[in-house]
C-alpha cells in the first residue's frame, strides 16, 4: 500500500504544483489529514483507497483543465492500481465535487470521508484564506454589496457566473456545515463554520 501511495504522490506533485494556492499540493496535504481524522473513526473503511481519492481528487478539477492532460484513470494505471482499486477510488472522487449544491450521491464510506476532508479545508481560517486566494487569482473582487446569492442553481450556472469572493460564501461555503457526512467530520466542522461566520461579521462591521 504503502508504495503505491508514494508513487501516486510523486506523479501529482507535479501537476498540483501548476496549480494556485487554493488548490496546491499544500492543500492536497491538509485534506490528506483530515481524511486521516476521519478515518480514525471509521474502522471498515479502505485506507488505500482513501488516500489514493485524497490525492488524485482534484487532478481532473475542470478549473484547471487547461494546465494539465492527465487523466486520473491514467495516473492509476500508471501506478499499478487493480480495476478494483480504479473503480472505488474514481467512485470516491465522484462524490466530491459541490457543483452548486449538485454534487453526486455517496455510494462509499471512503467517498464519505474523502468528501467531508476536502470540505473541511474549504471551511474555517484555511477555508478564509483559500477563497481569497481563488479570487484573486481570478480577479475576483472581494465583496459586492449590491450581488445576491444564487440558489438552485445548475452546474453550469454555477461555474459561469464569477461572483465576489464574499458572495461564494454564501452560495457554498457556509452551506457545507451542514452537508458533512461523517460523524467526525461534522464534529470538526462546526467550530471552522462559527469562525467563517465571525469573520464575515467583522468584515460587514468595517464595510459598514
Amino acid at each position: 500500500m504503502q508504495e503505491m501511495i508514494a508513487r501516486c504522490r510523486l506523479e501529482v506533485e507535479g501537476i498540483y504544483n501548476k496549480f494556485d494556492a487554493s488548490h496546491d499540493l499544500d492543500h492536497i496535504n491538509r485534506v490528506m489529514k483530515n481524511a486521516e481524522k476521519i478515518l480514525a473513526t471509521e474502522p471498515g473503511a479502505d485506507e488505500l483507497v482513501v488516500r489514493l481519492a485524497v490525492l488524485l481528487h482534484d487532478v481532473e478539477d475542470a478549473k484547471y483543465k487547461e494546465v494539465h492532460e492527465a487523466t486520473t484513470v491514467e495516473l492509476l494505471e500508471k501506478i499499478g492500481a487493480t480495476q478494483q482499486i480504479t473503480d472505488n477510488v474514481i467512485s470516491a472522487i465522484d462524490s466530491v465535487s459541490f457543483s452548486g449544491g449538485n454534487a453526486k450521491d455517496i455510494t462509499s464510506i471512503e467517498g464519505a470521508i474523502v468528501r467531508d476532508a476536502d470540505r473541511l479545508d474549504a471551511i474555517g481560517a484555511v477555508g478564509i484564506a483559500r477563497a481569497f486566494a481563488f479570487g484573486g487569482a481570478r480577479g475576483r473582487k472581494l465583496y459586492d454589496q449590491q450581488e445576491e446569492a444564487r440558489k438552485d442553481m445548475s452546474v453550469s450556472e454555477y461555474r459561469k457566473k464569477e461572483t465576489a469572493t464574499v458572495t461564494h460564501f454564501h452560495e457554498k461555503l457556509l452551506l457545507l456545515k451542514e452537508l458533512m457526512v461523517t460523524r467526525e467530520g461534522t464534529r470538526l466542522a462546526k467550530e471552522r463554520h462559527d469562525f467563517m461566520e465571525d469573520f464575515l461579521h467583522q468584515l460587514r462591521k468595517e464595510i459598514d
